[in-house]
């Protein structure tokens, strides 16, 4: 069985704003397998749709959210498991100024650009299964023509329990500080420490107390801190549902980490005819800061034509009794 993709996407340039094209086949859905855990993943938008793997017990369970079948993630609004880019999360007011000029983006989150360019941009997503249960996602993008930001993101919805909602999975995100937002949720500039603050999840707690410390929950990103490898890859998170027993571990070689907690979820009918409601799963994103095409103090993400970015994930998933 399969256990290896490569998709190629282009990132085209449109009227100030950014599509993205599937490899020019048929829409489809392929399957990655090593032994009980298998992952489904389709070339449009190179989305994940299904991770299964078992519980403690030995019971199989979807614990990505998504839907049956290619057609709803055609028109889908969630973006349930795509790849978001080319510049993932808010750029404010949609503009942006590169080498003194400035481009207007696509309004598409009231006066700010959500997800969105100068020039066209070829881009790569490898998805790779282990039997140690782990799933490597390796994304590689090359501007063609002029200099852009890219900053590419996998927008995976998790549920480890397989159902209900993620109010009792425990989270510990290895971060000391967060990039606050104003009520837009673009980032101020500033870097602000946890420590004393509802953000603070260096030490592993549950996250329905949290959010009942903050309403609307969840949608900010973390500035990692844990400690890199040689390769510049470093552990940004663990989460564990002790109903299931499962445990996923995100590393990455990535600055940051968007922790949301699927705030905006609203009655959305998925898979096996299921209705996900708020806080229905969370995601996990590795990514550069947002909105850093606007703050000089944030790592770039401007890349020359030729010029290539790369951003590696490898989820690592276990079990407890």
């Amino acid at each position: 069985m399969n256990y290896f993709l490569l998709f190629p996407l282009l990132f085209l340039a449109l009227v100030g704003s950014t599509t993205s094209s599937p490899v020019k086949n048929k829409v489809a859905i392929y399957e990655l397998t090593r032994g009980e855990f298998v992952v489904k993943v389709t070339n449009w938008g190179a989305t994940i749709v299904s991770v299964i793997l078992p519980d403690s017990k030995g019971k199989l369970d979807d614990i990505v959210l998504g839907y049956d079948g290619i057609g709803p993630y055609i028109n889908d609004t969630t973006y349930f498991g795509a790849l978001i880019g080319r510049v993932a999360n808010r750029i404010a007011n949609a503009t942006f100024t590169l080498n003194d000029k400035k481009y207007h983006l696509y309004r598409n989150d009231d006066n700010n650009s959500l997800h969105g360019f100068p020039g066209d941009v070829d881009v790569f997503v490898t998805y790779k299964i282990d039997y140690d249960f782990t799933l490597n996602v390796l994304m590689r993008a090359v501007p063609r023509t002029k200099p852009t930001p890219i900053n590419l993101a996998q927008h995976s919805y998790w549920n480890l329990a397989g159902s209900g909602n993620v109010l009792r999975h425990r989270i510990r995100l290895l971060a000391n500080h967060i990039t606050p937002v104003d009520a837009d949720l673009i980032p101020t500039g500033v870097i602000a420490p946890v420590s004393g603050t509802v953000f603070d999840f260096r030490d592993t707690a549950e996250l329905g107390p949290r959010i009942r410390r903050l309403p609307g929950g969840f949608d900010i990103n973390y500035v990692l801190s844990g400690e890199a490898d040689g390769q510049g890859v470093r552990l940004a998170a663990a989460v564990l549902d002790s109903r299931s027993g499962r445990v996923l571990e995100l590393w990455t070689d990535q600055p940051g980490l968007q922790f949301y907690t699927g705030n905006f979820l609203k009655a959305e009918t998925g898979k096996a005819g299921r209705v996900y409601g708020i806080h229905a799963g969370l995601c996990l994103e590795s990514q550069g800061f947002p909105d850093a095409v606007n703050h000089p103090n944030f790592p770039s993400q401007i890349y020359e034509p030729g010029q290539v970015y790369k951003h590696y994930m490898l989820f690592k998933f276990s079990f407890i009794k």
